[in-house]
């Protein structure tokens, strides 16, 4: 019975109330921010990027604890500690140390706080107030939280409906950082340019800043997939679906495949669909059965469904009962041009079937409006390379040729080149992204440099006679 008091005693003490539950959370969350204000504050005096990025790691973790108590309580102390720095200084007659890297990064965490209350006004006008202080610093410690900024910036007029209202002074936000090198806010910048260009359409105004300007090499790999989704973007409605494919690929395989890249996974993949069905390619089936992406990927499995059977009924059902959902995904006047795919695949079921169909027939299955336009299309699938066949014009029907051993032709040298080209491709992006330790190769200069000397020691030694054979019997 006495343990047993014991136990309950000790449990009736590790209980605590939801007062102190929260008060022990609240200084949990403030030590946090403080270490990544300490963190801060030794990048600056070391001038190493490394504890910026740890500070920048730590943004998801702080973002789901923040309160605007904490954010209160955290900038008063920072605002008393400036001040009493300041009076410190004025006292010594120095000038004013402040670092606007600590300023910048509590300016972060007020920005994603009223970005998750939904306080989308009150951001836009927080952001636009420090932009130009932004651009200002011209310090390398900066780098990596003003391309942070930047996308908050832009994230919050984009949420309030004025993104062109921002346009210029991304522009010259974009100028100042390439004259700077300042690779990361270059890279965030740039794409965020085209984001802002192709939310109004503006694909020639995109096409022609991606000509004009070069992207870093040194930006991180999530901006250089977002780069490679816009290009896709941009080459595919320019009917450059070669590109347009390549870049699409490059973008998935270089984005993470975490939980939390879900959505750009999905994007990527809805366009690249669509830019495969338009270069006459069918995806696999596998890609629309990944549980992340089934779901939102089911208007496009049925659209796939309807091209590769050729069935213009169903693709029109398809696409007016999904047109809303395309609309969203900005690729409905992309499915749009798939209807002459779905006519021309068709076309060439039709013309593996049958030997010989006349026109009327033809017109009948692909539901065509008139013999003429079925003419027409069947003329067009032979000079693509199709189909081969012939039409007649007199009797009005279709003739189709016997089938070519496909081994014969051309195609699977092609297929084999591209797989080459695209292991090239990716093993000399392998070799740019390595990265090697620095200062690590002097220890081995330092060992060679060792050994050479021994070695020379030896050499002059055997040649003064100092060792004679004794002295070589006693080393043995």
């Amino acid at each position: 019975m006495e343990a047993s008091k014991e136990i309950k005693d000790v449990e009736m003490e590790v209980v605590k109330s939801p007062e102190e539950e929260q008060k022990e959370l609240l200084n949990l969350l403030l030590a946090d921010i403080k270490q990544n204000v300490i963190n801060l504050e030794k990048a600056v005096n070391t001038i190493e990027n490394r504890f910026i990025t740890r500070v920048l790691r730590t943004f998801p973790s702080i973002r789901r604890r923040l309160t605007d108590v904490a954010l209160a309580k955290i900038i008063n102390i920072h605002e008393s500690e400036s001040m009493e720095l300041d009076q410190e200084l004025n006292d010594k007659n120095k000038t004013k140390a402040y670092l606007p890297e600590v300023e910048t990064y509590l300016l972060l965490l007020v920005l994603i706080y009223l970005h998750d209350k939904k306080e989308y006004e009150k951001g836009a006008e927080l952001s636009s107030n420090y932009i130009d202080r932004v651009i200002s610093f011209n310090r390398r410690t900066m780098d990596m939280l003003a391309a942070k900024f930047y996308f908050y910036y832009s994230r919050f007029f984009e949420l309030t409906n004025r993104l062109s209202s921002i346009r210029t002074k991304l522009l010259a936000a974009q100028r100042t950082t390439a004259l700077r090198h300042d690779s990361e806010s270059q890279a965030t910048i740039l794409n965020l340019l085209l984001r802002n260009y192709l939310h109004y359409n503006l694909v020639e105004q995109a096409d022609k800043l991606v000509l004009k300007t070069t992207f870093p090499e040194e930006a991180s790999n999530n901006q250089f997939a977002r780069y490679m989704l816009y290009l896709g973007r941009i080459k595919a409605i320019q009917l450059d679906y070669t590109s347009a494919n390549r870049y699409l690929l490059q973008a998935i395989r270089k984005a993470p495949q975490t939980s939390k890249t879900v959505g750009f996974l999905q994007a990527a993949n809805k366009l690249s669909i669509i830019v495969q069905i338009l270069m006459g390619e069918i995806p696999a089936k596998s890609l629309f059965k990944q549980p992340e992406l089934k779901k939102s990927l089911e208007p496009y499995f049925h659209i796939t469904q309807a091209v590769r059977v050729g069935d213009l009924t169903k693709f029109k059902e398809t696409l007016n009962k999904y047109t809303p959902v395309f609309r969203a995904d900005n690729t409905y006047t992309l499915i749009l041009r798939l209807r002459h795919n779905v006519i021309k695949t068709g076309i060439r079921m039709i013309s593996l079937s049958y030997s010989r169909i006349s026109l009327r027939d033809i017109c009948h299955k692909l539901q065509l409006d008139s013999e003429e336009d079925a003419e027409y299309i069947i003329a067009k699938a032979i000079r693509d390379g199709v189909i081969d066949a012939t039409i007649n014009h007199e009797e009005g029907y279709m003739k189709s040729k016997e089938i070519v051993d496909i081994y014969s032709t051309n195609e699977p040298q092609e297929a084999f080149n591209e797989c080459i080209t695209f292991c090239l491709n990716l093993r000399n992006e392998s070799v740019k992204a390595m990265r090697f330790p620095s200062n690590a190769y002097r220890k081995e200069l330092a060992s060679a440099k060792e050994i050479d000397d021994e070695e020379r020691k030896l050499a002059k030694e055997i040649e003064d006679g100092e060792l004679d054979d004794d002295s070589m019997d006693d080393d043995y």
